[in-house]
């Protein structure tokens, strides 16, 4: 995807927050050949996210893909700072804080003083309003969301998210400038959880009713997903990303879209026993000495949730894919992004089988009419999270039914 642009106005970058995903990024903005500050509340902090970029760099001297010599040149181009001193010479800033809206708000304010008026604001949000970050500034033309994925210096996407009055050259810069990093930029029109999050949440969910519902374990279901085709199941990557986050994300998918994104009971179960998942030592899986052996207290907790089941429950690959593809739909009749943007975003993004083509490329060649009537079928036995879009149900009244009759999401010759 060539934007024709190339970044004109971007010759000094920072990023605030020195975390993981701070770091992270710090060092591809680095990679890239330009000076970067990275900023953070103390020392101590700054020290840490120093230590990512080193460590990450180092892997690559042990790979043989970069001398010694490299490695300190680049890191020469990374500064760990704990003031705002030295902001007044910067083109662009990537905000990444935690998720809280206030916090990031305070410090969009902070950075609207400091920074020459020229300068770009960019968060790394998974979700939060960029609209709202931008009218935390005099700059909102200059706000614009970046969400780069975990871990940031191996996954190629990159959402652009322009607010509601975000300039076209601001949104254009940014394009150009995630480009110049190597990356895969896809522009987002501004919605809750934006593209791939919103995708991604209903198939976790979907997965963890069935689990409670006790119609599979996490691990038959990750086993199934990774036949069909992920590099990971569903309970892999959520203790991976951390319940804590993962939380987040979904009061905002909640907020926004209502009952279609209420989370399945046992998120707040284990939630509520700060199993927040690798990180804390459990999660749907035990962790460390633990790892591998009986784990009573989920039994007990999936025991109890089943007793609140209405009927039989089944597990099938696509009761937990549907999901995502009638979310995917919404996406388009939103005009949140184009059809092509979708299945980039989650064969980059989430790791979607390359070999399907795609989520919607997947429910073209199942068939449209298929969806539908598996949506319906679903929507009556488990609920209104899997009532069909209008535009699903449109395209199957007019006969665009994938693969086989030429049209659905695309044209097929």
């Amino acid at each position: 995807m060539d934007y024709g642009l190339t970044s004109m106005y971007i010759y000094k970058a920072a990023v605030v927050g020195a975390g993981a995903m701070g770091a992270e990024i710090a060092q591809v903005i680095s990679a890239s050949g330009l000076p970067v500050q990275l900023k953070d509340v103390d020392q101590d902090r700054v020290a840490k996210g120093l230590e990512v970029i080193r460590k990450i760099y180092q892997r690559r001297v042990d790979r043989g893909k970069m001398t010694q010599e490299e490695l300190e040149r680049k890191l020469t181009l990374v500064t760990g700072v704990t003031t705002y001193d030295g902001f007044q010479e910067v083109d662009l800033v990537v905000e990444a804080v935690p998720e809280r809206l206030a916090l990031k708000q305070q410090i969009f304010q902070e950075l609207d003083r400091v920074l020459p008026e020229s300068a770009i604001i960019t968060s790394n949000t998974s979700s939060l309003s960029i609209s709202a970050l931008g009218g935390a500034t005099r700059r909102p033309h200059k706000v614009i969301g970046m969400h780069f994925f975990y871990p940031a210096h191996i996954m190629k996407l990159v959402e652009v998210i322009p607010g509601l009055e975000t300039s076209e050259d601001t949104t254009g810069e940014i394009l150009a400038f995630a480009e110049g990093l190597r990356k895969l930029p896809i522009r987002v029109n501004e919605c809750a959880g934006f593209l791939v999050n919103r995708i991604l949440m209903p198939y976790l969910n979907e997965a963890a009713f069935c689990v409670q519902e006790g119609a599979a374990t996490a691990r038959s279901i990750d086993e199934a997903m990774t036949a069909f085709g992920f590099p990971m199941g569903p309970f892999t990557l959520v203790d991976n990303l951390g319940f804590d986050v993962c939380r987040e994300v979904v009061n905002v998918l909640q907020d926004a879209y209502g009952l279609r994104m209420r989370p399945a009971a046992i998120w707040e179960r284990l939630y509520d026993l700060k199993r927040y998942g690798a990180k804390s030592g459990a999660g749907f899986y035990l962790y460390g000495d633990r790892a591998g052996q009986p784990d009573p207290e989920l039994d007990r907790i999936i025991a109890e949730l089943r007793t609140q089941q209405r009927g039989p429950s089944t597990f099938s690959v696509n009761r937990i894919v549907l999901p995502m593809i009638n979310e995917a739909i919404r996406c388009l009749e939103e005009h949140v992004c184009t059809a092509a943007d979708v299945d980039l975003a989650v064969i980059a993004g989430l790791g979607f089988p390359q070999s399907q083509g795609g989520i919607l490329h997947y429910a073209d060649a199942i068939g449209l009419q298929t969806v539908l009537s598996e949506l319906e079928q679903l929507a009556t036995t488990s609920g209104e999270r899997f009532w069909p879009s209008p535009l699903l149900k449109r395209k199957v009244a007019a006969g665009h039914l994938g693969k086989q009759a030429k049209k659905g999401f695309f044209e097929y010759p």
